[in-house]
């Protein structure tokens, strides 16, 4: 479909190089960094109906003394090989590598990033990335409900910090499968002196149609929440830079 000159995507498969169609929220912070700790809370409010893969994660860029040395990413999967659920924590290195990481506790769904763990819609779930020990990196889930944290394993990075948080989507299914929801809130990151920072503010970003992304998929602000939702019933309008959450 084209509309105004512009062309719009808003149904079949995306055909992108994996096949996915991706959309982000970056963080506004006023302190750029880096790190000791960033978390988020994530929730699936609308859960997807078809047997596609769809993840939702937190994404850390892993620095040294100002020396990139590439990004992780952890979070929520709805996952054809996990009927209740998995979560995710992997990464590449800023050569393109895959990150070397532990085998934790959680058995692998299809390789060591993805392992099996239930989680239902309509529950928040918090995930946070931290030291785990020199060159280790944890990343840690949380079921805000019961407060059972699980570790899901370490990735093996000889980094000092971290930098640059945002969270996404990333749909492999149809743009015209049924409408899913998800809400980001509580985006924190933790400085070196023990300061903690919340992002009430994010830049947005959409894969392009060149690229093979969705145009009905939208990012939106809530009061102290961001919402991703996918399967619209229309192309997104007018996209600002900036969403920020209502002040309630």
């Amino acid at each position: 479909m084209t509309t105004g000159g512009r062309q719009e995507r808003v149904a079949g498969v995306p055909p992108s190089g994996n096949g996915a169609s991706s959309f982000h929220l970056w963080w506004a912070l006023p302190d750029r960094g880096p790190f000791s700790e960033v978390s988020a809370v994530l929730e699936v409010v609308t859960p997807p109906s078809v047997p596609r893969l769809y993840f939702w994660a937190l994404q850390v860029s892993f620095v040294d003394r100002g020396r990139d040395l590439g990004a992780g990413h952890t979070g929520l999967q709805w996952h054809p090989g996990a009927p209740e659920g998995a979560v995710n924590w992997g990464g590449y290195s800023s050569a393109g590598s895959e990150l070397r990481g532990t085998k934790g506790g959680l058995a692998p769904v299809d390789g060591p990033n993805t392992c099996h763990y239930p989680w239902s819609p309509g529950r928040p779930y918090r995930f946070r990335v931290s030291a785990a020990g020199p060159g280790a990196w944890r990343s840690e889930v949380t079921d805000l409900l019961t407060g059972t944290a699980t570790p899901i394993r370490d990735l093996l990075v000889p980094a000092t910090g971290l930098a640059s948080p945002v969270v996404w989507s990333e749909v492999f299914a149809r743009c015209d499968d049924p409408s899913t929801e998800v809400r980001w809130s509580g985006l924190e990151v933790v400085d070196f002196t023990g300061h903690r920072h919340l992002a009430a503010a994010a830049r947005l970003s959409y894969q392009s149609h060149a690229d093979g992304g969705c145009a009905n998929t939208e990012s939106r602000a809530g009061p102290g929440y961001f919402a991703q939702l996918t399967g619209l019933s229309a192309a997104r309008q007018a996209v600002p830079e900036v969403l920020t959450m209502p002040v309630t």
